[in-house]
């Protein structure tokens, strides 16, 4: 997968307390740091007693001990690890197997979900986080701070600063930088979950899923208002003709121009659609990811579904820059981390196993048959455009995966198996930064004998 995925790791406001349902052994509680590791831990207060010899200061330092060993909510760091290790396995083998790589436009493969799984996780651990906030200036100020920090990252990675495996240069061409990228969607989503979190939640008690709804009413008002439209625009935007350039080999030689006739409204093609154009137009298409998807489709690629030479009949947009990581389709991305949120809610309020199961499986799958029948009804699953089918199918997706992984974790307590996963959903942004952005390889690149062809990565037969 060319795209690498990202991750959010959220830090506690300080001051927040779980919710009192009449069973305070269960409760739960967040700490997670920008990225996308997580802490979340499960509090036994039936096991915290005062033994008469003690003092009040030997309690309290005992108490503290205790908060700090508490232990994780397993499961969502497993479920991390889980994407990170898709994410891995998609990038390393998507090439060799195609049928796992991502789909060439409509349809849905394996490195298709490793995006909105991402994104879910953000939203799940954003219910954790902003259970209850002293402040919300202060936790806005905290959530704006967290999500400038992963929009530097992604620029840095994803904006051409690293140029790539057999080139030792560095730097960015700010007339050619990619804006938009995994982590900037990310950031972008935990960014619009956090302010809906801390900002658009009602203060009344939770004692059913009717009075959830209740609560976080406004919320999914939200999540109406940005499904809205983005419908309206993908299918109410007219779509003129428009036209790009390729640099030939010769400097001296005048570009290629290239014209793609369109006239159209409501189209969701590779090359006519609404999200392409917006991206165009506001980001400028010289700062767009220059390797499209649609590349791959047969009418641009003699080795379908791989990258291959264009065909002799190939139409005009084949080699046209495409963000698969776009503005108007981040719209619908940011509809899945709220979805998320809905499913950390869960986490929060309800502290039986099996209620929290079932809030999670019966929205799932109807989220799931959903996408199906809109897929059905012409309304195509596409990654690239982040569709609402794609958007239902992939988010009932990650519930269900997130669902069986608490039930044979945190349910069933069959942790080890899984202390990998574990491992990895802790540390995902490092492993992300290392894995996927050949940040590694172009370090170790970087340290050669006497000739620049003469290094680490050439001797182990990369990079030739």
């Amino acid at each position: 997968m060319a795209m690498a995925m990202t991750m959010a790791m959220y830090k506690p406001i300080k001051g927040q307390e779980e919710e009192d349902n009449g069973n305070r052994n269960k409760s739960l509680k967040s700490n997670d740091e920008d990225g996308v590791g997580g802490d979340h831990t499960i509090v036994d207060d039936s096991k915290t007693f005062i033994l008469p010899t003690h003092s009040k200061q030997q309690h309290h330092q005992q108490r503290m001990k205790q908060q700090q060993q508490q232990q994780r909510l397993v499961s969502l760091d497993v479920f991390r690890g889980l994407t990170v290790a898709l994410m891995i396995l998609v990038d390393d083998a998507g090439g060799v197997l195609p049928a796992i790589n991502h789909s060439p436009w409509n349809g849905l493969t394996l490195a298709d979900v490793v995006m909105p799984f991402f994104l879910f996780m953000v939203g799940v651990s954003l219910g954790l986080t902003y259970k209850k906030l002293p402040s919300k200036a202060v936790a806005t100020r905290k959530a704006i701070l967290r999500a400038l920090k992963l929009l530097v990252i992604g620029l840095f990675l994803q904006g051409g600063f690293l140029h790539g495996l057999n080139d030792l240069t560095f730097g960015v061409d700010m007339v050619q930088i990619r804006w938009m990228g995994i982590l900037q969607r990310i950031a972008i989503g935990y960014l619009i979950g956090a302010m809906c979190e801390i900002w658009l939640k009602g203060d009344n008690h939770v004692a059913s899923g009717l009075s959830m709804l209740r609560k976080y009413q406004l919320q999914w008002g939200a999540v109406v208002v940005l499904v809205s439209l983005y419908l309206s625009l993908l299918y109410g935007l007219y779509v003129p003709d428009w036209e790009y350039e390729i640099p030939v080999a010769a400097s001296s030689s005048s570009p290629k121009i290239f014209r793609v006739k369109c006239g159209v409204r409501g189209t969701t093609g590779s090359a006519c659609n609404a999200v392409g154009m917006i991206d165009r137009t506001v980001l400028g298409i010289q700062h767009l990811y220059r390797k499209p998807i649609y590349a791959r489709t047969k009418a641009c690629s003699i080795n379908s579904p791989d990258y291959g030479p264009l065909p002799p009949d190939a139409p005009s947009w084949c080699q046209a820059p495409f963000d698969p990581e776009g503005l108007l389709s981040s719209v619908m991305a940011i509809v899945t981390c709220l979805v998320g949120l809905h499913y950390g809610h869960i986490i929060v309020h309800f502290k039986e196993h099996k209620d929290r199961i079932l809030h999670w499986m019966v929205p799932s799958t109807c989220f799931v048959v959903l996408g199906l029948v809109l897929d059905l009804s012409g309304m195509h699953v596409n990654k690239a455009l982040y569709t609402f089918s794609y958007m239902c199918v992939t988010a009932g997706a990650a519930g269900i995966v997130f669902t069986g992984i608490y039930m044979l974790v945190d349910v069933c307590g069959f942790r080890r198996p899984t202390l990998v996963l574990e491992w990895m959903g802790m540390h995902a942004l490092m492993i992300f930064i290392l894995a996927t952005s050949n940040v590694l390889p172009v370090v170790m690149q970087g340290f050669y004998w006497k000739q620049p062809g003469n290094n680490i990565l050439r001797l182990i037969g990369i990079g030739r």
